[in-house]
């Protein structure tokens, strides 16, 4: 399992669009965001986080986009016939995803520090990137159910709705205090939503909120349901 975790990181790290899409557009949009108009250091950082939630978000749907290749190809058929068990392979998948959602993270954060000039003690800038990490399993997984049902054309559209949308409404890209009051209860139950509120609680010097954990894991168990049998679906079909 270990080479194929490594034989899938190098594929997705090597795709032009991956690094577009994935890493440099979440950096453009945090710096003009945050260098247009009159902006104070609390939004530059607010949005920071909420940026390196969008690119690790879209990283993690863009896993999807290999599966539903790999399905095309064959090469989940071929993978059932060697000695990795369906689990092990299932696994390798969200591992390579867990680990393509680092680069943009990093890049966040580091236009942050740099560019921008966000202050955080170190154990809050360790602390930030490990949250949105591990947070961003649930879209991982909802990727990987994606990439299983549909075929790689309606993957890929799919994963850009769900990105923008999941984005918008759960306020990564505009804060959630300016949306109406339906559409606020409305984004408090969505996972991008908590998913970004790990990382502003850090950034606020307060622990991560039990309520945003308690949504996250009901997602992540919503996902990863969606995903198993969207897998157990394309073994029947492929």
């Amino acid at each position: 399992m270990i080479d194929y975790l490594r034989l899938e990181v190098r594929r997705t790290l090597r795709d032009p669009s991956f690094v577009v899409f994935s890493i440099a557009m979440p950096v453009l949009m945090y710096l003009l965001f945050t260098n247009v108009g009159a902006v104070d250091g609390e939004w530059k950082t607010a949005s920071m986080v909420g940026m390196a939630a969008y690119g690790a978000l879209g990283s993690a749907l863009n896993t999807g986009s290999g599966v539903a290749e790999d399905k095309t190809l064959g090469w989940l058929r071929q993978l059932r016939i060697t000695p990795m068990k369906p689990r092990e392979a299932v696994l390798g998948r969200a591992l390579t995803g867990g680990v393509t959602v680092l680069p943009a993270i990093a890049a966040v954060l580091a236009a942050g520090g740099v560019v921008n000039g966000v202050r955080l003690a170190a154990w809050q800038w360790v602390l930030v990137a490990v949250l949105l990490w591990l947070g961003a399993l649930p879209f991982t997984l909802l990727g990987m159910g994606n990439g299983y049902r549909l075929t790689a054309q309606a993957t890929g559209m799919v994963a850009v709705a769900c990105n923008l949308g999941l984005s918008i409404v759960g306020g990564l890209w505009f804060p959630v205090e300016a949306f109406p009051r339906w559409l606020r209860s409305v984004s408090s139950l969505t996972p991008s939503n908590r998913f970004a509120e790990l990382g502003r609680s850090v950034t606020d010097g307060g622990p991560p909120a039990l309520g945003a954990v308690l949504v996250l894991l009901c997602w992540l168990l919503l996902f990863g349901g969606y995903a198993a049998a969207s897998y157990r679906r394309s073994a029947r079909t492929t």
